[in-house]
């Protein structure tokens, strides 16, 4: 490589923005973030929903921001209350307005899924058209974002020392049978540009495996 590409190389990378390792700490209004940041930017052109791998092309009807991991059991770990209560909590609100967390959800999936436990569930449990699976307060999401689930899953509970919303022997099996893809690794990207932090386990996946 001569000089000069060297020198440009090397500015280039000083001119990336530097990403943390660690918590959202640029959002804290959860509505403002659905609304402006994940509807607004994230998914301005559309894109697929997350469970069921629809295209789409704008928000509509049938379409919401889902939290892989649970803002029910988010709420119940720090212990302030409904909903409506826990929005006066700072904490909360940071949480909950953590993009790496949220992702577009058919509106009818997300009412089976959002307090859900996840689990790797036994032949004859009741399957959707997406493959997502169900049985009792128990969900099982489809193969193809397995790994996705797990490793956000794992994020959450690592970066705000929440509890486990399933069995982590099964989240550690679904990173190692759905590592990262194409679409997977670009989502987190954005996410990470417009949110200033990553997700460590999608950039180094092995990392579930000592949590």
């Amino acid at each position: 490589m001569n000089t000069i590409k060297l020198i440009t190389l090397s500015l280039s990378l000083l001119l990336i923005p530097a990403l943390v390792t660690g918590q959202n700490t640029r959002f804290s209004d959860p509505d403002t973030v659905a609304r402006d940041q994940f509807w607004g930017t994230l998914y301005a052109d559309g894109g697929t929903s997350f469970f069921c791998d629809t295209p789409f092309t704008n928000k509509g009807f049938t379409l919401t921001e889902g939290h892989i991991y649970p803002l029910a059991v988010v709420r119940s770990s720090l212990g302030c209350g409904t909903t409506r209560q826990c929005s006066n909590d700072d904490r909360y609100r940071q949480i909950a307005s953590d993009l790496h967390n949220m992702v577009p959800v058919n509106s009818r999936v997300e009412m089976r899924r959002r307090n859900a436990r996840y689990e790797q569930l036994a032949a004859g449990a009741r399957e959707d058209d997406c493959g997502n699976r169900e049985s009792a307060q128990f969900f099982e999401p489809a193969e193809p974002v397995k790994g996705d689930v797990a490793r956000t899953v794992a994020y959450m509970v690592d970066t705000y020392d929440l509890p486990w919303v399933g069995t982590a022997t099964v989240f550690r099996n679904w990173s190692r049978m759905d590592p990262p893809d194409d679409r997977e690794l670009t989502r987190h990207r954005q996410v990470s540009e417009l949110q200033g932090n990553d997700n460590p386990f999608v950039t180094d996946p092995d990392r579930i495996e000592n949590l």
